[in-house]
């Protein structure tokens, strides 16, 4: 596997983290009435959030692959 492919499937990770988190802390503040449990789900959120957001800064910030 060629490393511009890994970079691809990297940055796919960090995509999916992103949407994740979007998805997750919606369900935090709309769908769930309990303080525990919504607690849970939003500190989820929020790490899948910096992390899918590292792996993109990372992705983009590393320049082009090398011919």
């Amino acid at each position: 596997m060629s490393v511009a492919m890994l970079r691809m499937y990297i940055s796919f990770a960090g995509i999916i983290f992103l949407f994740l988190a979007v998805g997750l802390i919606y369900l935090s503040r709309h769908k769930l009435s309990s303080g525990i449990l919504s607690g849970i789900t939003a500190f989820f959120a929020y790490t899948f959030m910096v992390l899918g957001g590292l792996i993109i800064f990372y992705i983009v910030f590393s320049g082009p692959t090398p011919t």
